[in-house]
């Protein structure tokens, strides 16, 4: 009787042991097939509405396109509204237009000295869930449109509300993130967080290595809005290009 007991312990230890290093085997396994982790300025993203994730070398960036601030460009009677009598509207409304974008870049942009001109629609996404353009529009210079842009430099014509101009509702004459761009490049505000001023060695197209709040003390290349008011707009180009990380 001892001795079937003894066996029966014993047999019943020799499987927990299995369990435990079975366990351990697949914690080991889940940890060296971990392709990686997201950049620490993704967490400054607009959760509502954006989805962000690792798809192997790339970034996958969906949104709604709908920016968590207010604009005139809500419509009346929604919670985000703001009165602008000066702005002149372009005919659509957030609420009643498909703003939803999906892009993918590069987790490790291609910093070899290629570069590539913007093109028209989306060249980024901002940390407010919106798309950022260039210094176009329609094919012709902003300052023709520059009736139409609300209070934080962003319109409807046409497609998706997006950014021309410095996105003042969250970075406004700052260091603050604006977004990511096509290239995988991060965009920062008008000033650099490693000086406090703005940086006086940005390259034609408004970026430098230097470290930022979220690069872990470690220098990379960003972009910044460049210090410099635009034609007749009163305010700072978002991004004209090129790209430098293709």
């Amino acid at each position: 009787m001892i001795k079937n007991q003894f066996i029966k312990i014993s047999s019943l230890i020799v499987l927990c042991l299995i369990g435990v290093m079975a366990c351990s085997s697949a914690s080991e396994d889940t940890v060296e097939t971990t392709s990686g982790t997201l950049h620490a300025a993704f967490a400054e993203f607009n959760k509502e509405a954006t989805t962000i994730y690792l798809d192997g070398s790339n970034v996958v960036i969906e949104t709604t396109g709908l920016p968590n601030h207010e604009t005139v460009y809500w419509g009346s009677g929604n919670s985000l509204y703001r009165d602008e009598p000066t702005v002149n509207l372009t005919p659509s409304i957030i609420s009643s237009n498909n703003n939803a974008t999906t892009i993918r870049v590069d987790a490790t942009p291609n910093l070899t000295g290629s570069t590539v001109a913007t093109n028209f629609n989306t060249i980024g996404i901002a940390v407010s869930g919106a798309s950022i353009f260039n210094d176009q529009e329609g094919g012709g210079p902003l300052d023709q449109a520059a009736a139409s842009l609300d209070w934080t430099g962003a319109h409807i014509g046409p497609g998706v509300y997006h950014y021309h101009l410095e996105p003042k509702a969250f970075s406004n004459d700052d260091d603050k993130l604006v977004g990511i761009l096509l290239d995988g490049v991060f965009l920062y505000g008008r000033k650099c967080n490693s000086t406090g001023t703005y940086p006086t060695d940005l390259d034609v197209s408004g970026g430098h290595k230097s470290t930022t709040q979220h690069s872990d003390s470690n220098s990379e290349y960003h972009y910044h809005i460049i210090n410099e008011l635009y034609s007749t707009t009163g305010s700072y180009l978002a991004f004209a290009g090129p790209y430098q990380g293709y």
